[in-house]
């Protein structure tokens, strides 16, 4: 198990650009399922779970090309069926998260897939009922496999996908995600209410139009599609990744030092600007860059009403779940208290006891609230040695390090290097002090 060890207290300049965005990839690389024809992507993230999926694509009979970093063709002429069958399949799909986006795609495609609850950070229950019951909605049945431990999504003899009108139980991005790329070769007309609309959503819908796709609504919570009979080749660019764009803005509010981030994506960004500004971190739009002036103190609002201020999660256009493990950390050296209010996953804020031993004055309410008091840059976080629980609770304990005093060691940062490319490299540039061990 790698380690990071990190000297905290310094100040940081420079600029920094953000990878592509994790979340859309997982999505778009597994659509390039549904067509024979090859799809060419840019701004590809080269992190351990895009890298992971794309091994597993490859595995199914993908033809993969890495052009050069972030740029690949892939080609699904001929897939793997025997390996999509196989137990080695269902073994490697419950150890990856991003492995559950190309249900879908192979349903609609083979008209069969298995599906095994998917991998990935230990943060709390992950649904996939609304997967599941989409794709039935569509004309799968579901069996399951007590031998494999996973269920069986499959076509009647003869049958094919047939569009409905479905009603999601919630707005789940992968869900709307696996249930729009099944649709697009469904016979008929596909109407989705209540679908996730994030950007990654948009950006799959746009993806999926230039193969030849008919989605109408993209950008909104009902989206109408209209079934072809096949796909074609198209090329795609990722967008930039916003929630390392947040933490960008939380490390240089933590490190009380002035950073530039460079091409955002602004208009992508939805509410997380305006997040870090009610903890007092002040930003300048400069076109599609972000400028975080250094200031000497970051000042938590109050509602109007001058209760205490409130941060939580909600579906897009409302703040991501996971930024808030990042903005929890920033409000520990901001003046003032908030209130954070993780909604969607049980588990993600036990990592604040790590924050508490470095010497936060954090109260976890429960295991979906927790309260800060925040030191305003008066008291500095202790160094400490601590694990990484999940992607974004690990990035978060980076960046109290980095602004702590002394030297601290974080521990199983594979955790960390599943949703942050070369990260301490790029960090060091702008200048901190980061060495990775093992």
């Amino acid at each position: 198990m790698s380690s990071f060890i990190i000297e905290g207290g310094h100040k940081l300049s420079g600029a920094i650009v953000p990878q592509g965005a994790k979340n859309e990839a997982l999505e778009v690389i597994s659509a390039v399922l549904l067509t024979t024809e090859e799809i060419q992507m840019s701004n590809v993230p080269e992190i351990l779970d895009v890298k992971n999926l794309i091994s597993l694509l490859q595995m199914m009979g993908v033809e993969v090309c890495r052009k050069s970093e972030g740029e690949y063709t892939f080609k699904s002429a001929k897939l793997n069926v025997d390996f999509i069958e196989s137990a080695e399949f269902v073994r490697m799909c419950s150890t990856l998260r991003g492995s559950v986006m190309v249900a879908g795609p192979l349903l609609a495609r083979l008209g069969h897939v298995w599906f095994p609850k998917p991998g990935g950070d230990k943060i709390g229950r992950r649904r996939v009922d609304t997967h599941i019951s989409g794709l039935m909605g569509l004309g799968a049945e579901l069996t399951y496999d007590t031998d494999k431990r996973a269920y069986k999504l499959s076509l009647p003899e003869g049958k094919h996908l047939t569009g409905k009108y479905m009603l999601l139980d919630e707005a789940s991005v992968t869900g709307t995600a696996n249930i729009l790329m099944a649709a697009c070769l469904a016979e008929g007309k596909t109407v989705i209410y209540n679908a996730a609309c994030e950007p990654y959503i948009q950006q799959l819908s746009k993806m999926l139009s230039a193969m030849g796709a008919k989605i109408d609504g993209i950008g909104s919570n009902l989206l109408t599609i209209t079934g072809v009979s096949s796909l074609h080749s198209a090329s795609h660019k990722i967008l930039p990744d916003m929630i390392e764009v947040g933490s960008f803005i939380g490390m240089a509010a933590l490190c009380q030092s002035s950073l530039m981030i460079k091409d955002t994506s602004y208009t992508n960004l939805g509410i997380i600007p305006e997040s870090f500004r009610r903890l007092g971190v002040k930003l300048e739009q400069r076109g599609d860059d972000i400028f975080v002036p250094e200031q000497e103190s970051y000042i938590i609002e109050s509602f109007m009403d001058g209760s205490i201020m409130t941060i939580a999660d909600a579906p897009w256009p409302g703040l991501t779940p996971d930024l808030l493990s990042v903005i929890l950390v920033v409000a520990t050296q901001c003046r003032g208290s908030v209130l954070i209010h993780q909604k969607m996953f049980e588990s993600r804020l036990f990592f604040v006891d790590r924050l508490i031993d470095m010497g936060a004055q954090i109260i976890l309410c429960d295991p979906h609230r927790a309260v800060v008091i925040g030191h305003d840059h008066k008291f500095q976080l202790r160094s400490g040695r601590m694990l990484s629980p999940d992607i974004r609770a690990g990035i978060a304990l980076l960046l109290a390090a980095m602004s702590a005093k002394g030297t601290s060691e974080i521990g199983n940062i594979e955790q960390i290097d599943r949703g942050y490319q070369d990260i301490e490299n790029r960090l060091n540039a702008l200048g901190a002090r980061i060495v990775r061990k093992g």
